[in-house]
């Protein structure tokens, strides 16, 4: 049971990741959220930069297992999640923010069309629309991913603001 307004507020970010709604994270609800990305930007899974989405999301796939599938039956139940973040993230954001890094990194890579090391805000907002982001929550997000107003976003920011989303400090 969540006991926590802290957790409460973890436990609610375990839809973003629970791609299929099945109840639980596993290694397809990356591998869905891999082919959504791809899918928007109409990259191939074969070219250079859709393999390193599905090794980022691979690699964050098993970061996270690590820290919180603890029985092992490489599903996360949300109690599992809220366990996991709230136990061993809570101390140290950062940590699942480097665990999220290599897909962070490969998805801005999809994103950015013109191959200039960063997205805009525009193309930010399609990646949060093909994972899942309601349209108006997914501008706003966007938005205030470009945190010094260059129109575009880079890898630090989208890797720092991760870590405060998904980690939810107190």
């Amino acid at each position: 049971m969540v006991s926590t307004e802290y957790e409460r507020r973890i436990a609610a970010r375990f839809a973003g990741f629970d791609q299929d709604g099945n109840g639980y994270i596993d290694r397809e609800d990356f591998n869905a959220a891999t082919k959504a990305v791809l899918a928007e930007f109409g990259t191939t899974a074969r070219s250079d930069k859709g393999q390193a989405l599905y090794v980022g999301a691979e690699a964050f796939w098993q970061g996270m297992a690590g820290i919180a599938d603890r029985d092992g039956d490489q599903r996360i139940t949300r109690e599992e999640f809220v366990s996991g973040a709230v136990k061993r993230l809570r101390d140290n954001p950062e940590r699942f923010a480097e665990i999220a890094r290599p897909f962070l990194h490969a998805a801005l890579a999809v994103a950015d069309t013109d191959g200039d090391g960063a997205a805009t805000v525009a193309e930010t907002e399609r990646v949060l629309r093909a994972l899942g982001v309601r349209d108006d929550i997914a501008a706003v997000a966007a938005a205030a991913l470009d945190t010094d107003s260059d129109g575009r976003i880079g890898e630090a920011e989208i890797v720092s603001a991760f870590a405060r989303y998904f980690t939810v400090p107190e």
